[in-house]
């Protein structure tokens, strides 16, 4: 089983930035989702551990960024110019075999347990 540490959330208000964290005890492919009451959960974010693809919603793209640090084996997701929409549970996932649709959180094998986001107005 992979273990996954997120840590970053909090409360900030609208326009202010936020760096959340994934720890993972292994590389694999890392998405992240969010998950707002009473929502669905949908993707945000993805990338491999190798190469330079990276994946985002449309509804962050511009604002947010993914990156990795593959000496300490954590994915990071910077989101920039917040927005009270924003707000939601996040959870980071590993993608460990089989076929990877980085958007699909079906096609992840290993969850988070997630980390709250809550941007005011």
């Amino acid at each position: 089983q992979v273990r996954l540490v997120e840590s970053g959330g909090g409360l900030v208000q609208a326009g202010d930035s936020l760096r959340l964290s994934c720890a993972a005890s292994e590389r694999y492919a890392v998405g992240w989702f969010r998950q707002a009451p009473g929502k669905e959960r949908e993707f945000v974010a993805a990338m491999y551990w190798v190469g330079d693809s990276t994946y985002y919603a449309d509804s962050v793209k511009g604002r947010s960024t993914i990156s990795r640090d593959n000496a300490k084996n954590t994915v990071y997701l910077q989101m920039n110019s917040l927005k009270p929409a924003d707000t939601a549970v996040y959870y980071c996932a590993v993608h460990r075999r089989g076929v990877w649709i980085p958007t699909l959180s079906s096609t992840y094998d290993s969850w988070g347990q997630g980390t709250q986001v809550t941007v005011s107005s």
